[in-house]
């Protein structure tokens, strides 16, 4: 893209240990965001390499078998099997039907809650000649994917009679759309249907999957039941932070992400905008705070590459005053360091920015492993 200058800056490392270990015993981690900040990762170094800290210490507490490994995806098409083929995969949103034989070529593990989906997937398998491992998804009360439990049983079932599918054991999701925490009781749901469909199927089930970083909490207070042995990791990771109140984890650093982009106009302009107003390009109606004239920076980022209100400049003195589809407008008068013409300004984004900015095909991704 002409002029394009907007890069994502990942840096692996943390300041101290962060092992994050269940009390009964080592679990599988997955990382979810890994394959979206780079498209080329090279994972031996990231689980050797002192520096990267949390994910290291993740990677190397656990034995190198089952779950562990596995590079979580949030699209097939995107799978680091391209890259990576002896890394076990998972995709992590629900299969499309019309995506089956993808999941099946580029996901060994895929999350589902539907039947039909699950034929699809046998149906291509088969095909291929693979046997495609599937983790049954539960809704524990968060209302977003999953089977509700009273039906889980019949499912398991009727799934457990399709070729070219293993169904592995079960999961739930928490905390990413009702904002449900994970707690006992939750998590004992996700154990009882397992042992429902233990009693009549036969089948082992064996992984369970507790959820994502919302359950690191209740992992590092010891209450998580011992039956629960797998996790899909990815903001804790990444940022840093505990996803229920983004406050920082402990042993880890915040300041992983970046996000950078380059200072396209510098002007001394009002704070205030002269006319008749009215919504803006996105349909809000934007307030504005009279603080005179002042100098404003605008940068080639914006809307379509990342989500404005998840930046936080790493220059304290500099302000974020909002952005449109293709710009971000900042007040810098109070600028620690002068800003001119082409120079580049960078934020910490939070995990929405991070992973708009990190999906976006227009925002170059860097990653810094030393």
């Amino acid at each position: 893209m002409l002029g394009h200058k907007v890069r994502l800056v990942t840096e692996l490392s943390c300041d101290g240990p962060n092992t994050f270990l269940h009390p009964h015993g080592r679990v599988p981690l997955i990382v979810e965001l890994l394959v979206n900040i780079a498209d080329e990762i090279d994972h031996q170094r990231i689980a050797h390499t002192p520096q990267v800290g949390a994910l290291q210490q993740l990677v190397g507490h656990v034995p190198r078998a089952g779950a562990l490994g596995k590079t979580a995806q949030a699209a097939a098409r995107r799978a680091v099997k391209e890259h990576q083929p002896d890394i076990p995969t998972l995709l992590l949103r629900l299969p499309a039907l019309g995506q089956a034989a993808d999941t099946v070529r580029y996901a060994d593990y895929s999350l589902n809650s539907s039947l039909e989906t699950l034929k699809e997937l046998s149906g291509s398998a088969t095909q291929a000649g693979k046997v495609h491992k599937a983790i049954l998804m539960v809704d524990v009360g968060d209302l977003r994917e999953g089977i509700w439990p009273e039906r889980v049983v019949p499912l398991v079932e009727q799934a457990a009679q399709l070729t070219g599918i293993e169904l592995v054991g079960l999961g739930a999701n928490l905390a990413c759309y009702g904002g449900v925490i994970p707690s006992l009781e939750n998590m004992q749901i996700l154990i009882r249907a397992r042992d429902a469909c233990r009693q009549v199927t036969g089948l082992p089930l064996d992984l369970l999957s507790g959820g994502n970083s919302s359950s690191l909490p209740l992992l590092a207070s010891g209450k998580m039941p011992k039956e629960i042995n797998h996790f899909r990791i990815g903001e804790a990771i990444i940022l840093g932070r505990n996803v229920l109140d983004r406050s920082p984890w402990h042993g880890t650093r915040q300041d992983t992400v970046r996000v950078v982009a380059e200072v396209i106009e510098l002007e001394v302009k009002p704070s205030i905008p002269i006319g008749e107003t009215g919504q803006d390009a996105f349909g809000n109606e934007p307030e504005f705070v009279d603080r005179g004239l002042r100098k404003r920076a605008l940068l080639n980022l914006g809307r379509q590459d990342v989500v404005i209100e998840g930046l936080e400049p790493i220059d304290p003195g500099i302000l974020v005053l909002g952005g449109s589809s293709d710009h971000l407008v900042l007040d810098v008068s109070d600028a620690q360091t002068p800003l001119h013409l082409g120079d580049e300004v960078a934020f910490y984004p939070g995990y929405g920015a991070t992973l708009a900015a990190a999906t976006s095909d227009y925002v170059e991704k860097t990653v810094i492993t030393e």
